[in-house]
């Protein structure tokens, strides 16, 4: 499954939705930074809230917040598939996984290049996602990081012994589709689609 971010298209958001909508792409990845997780910022709730309303995608929210206490409620609001939180931005990761369970929502925890697999393992019973950054969370357009590829693997020889999809997120283009297709079930692919003059090209270009 292919999952397209918007990150790269902040100013021109809408124009991008309308061309994902004609297209046969999985997920609207949505990502959201507060600067409390990440240097930068992306989209408030209220263009989330907009953004919601053109798209015709399942909505896949990625949140890069510590502030989830105050803004968690908001995107449950939205009804969206999935939201995936950071293991390393929270503490007592717990209450957020439940909450997001609880709205029959599919709750996703993301980690870092700099995160072991190993220090996740006490919640892969209790999630639908594990979100693996290729790169560093905050910037579109960043090249893939190799060592993601292990993660990808260990997860995948695990995953039957668990329920969680395996998502991957940072650098996808038509290069390094080849470093993790045998291994994620949802590929997040920004630049490479929203830059070109076909989406449709490229989203079949990533799904061979």
């Amino acid at each position: 499954m292919i999952s397209v971010s918007i990150l790269n298209e902040k100013e021109n958001y809408e124009q991008t939705i309308n061309k994902i909508n004609k297209t046969n792409v999985d997920y609207l990845h949505l990502d959201i930074m507060d600067k409390t997780f990440t240097i930068n910022s992306s989209f408030s709730i209220d263009q989330a809230k907009e953004i919601n309303k053109l798209n015709n995608k399942k909505l896949d929210i990625h949140l890069m917040s510590e502030d989830l206490d105050n803004i968690l409620d908001e995107y449950i609001k939205l009804k969206p598939d999935i939201i995936s939180i950071h293991f390393e931005a929270v503490d007592k990761i717990d209450k957020y996984i439940k909450k997001i369970k609880k709205n029959n929502i599919k709750v996703g925890i993301a980690i870092n290049p700099d995160t072991l697999v190993s220090e996740i393992y006490q919640y892969l019973d209790q999630i639908d996602i594990v979100l693996v950054m290729g790169v560093k969370p905050g910037k579109s357009g960043q090249t893939y990081i190799e060592d993601t590829t292990k993660k990808l693997i260990q997860l995948k020889k695990m995953q039957p012994n668990y329920k969680y999809l395996i998502e991957v997120d940072g650098g996808i283009n038509n290069k390094t589709i080849n470093k993790v297709k045998d291994y994620a079930n949802i590929i997040v692919s920004g630049s490479y689609i929203t830059s070109s003059d076909n989406y449709q090209d490229n989203i079949n270009i990533l799904n061979q």
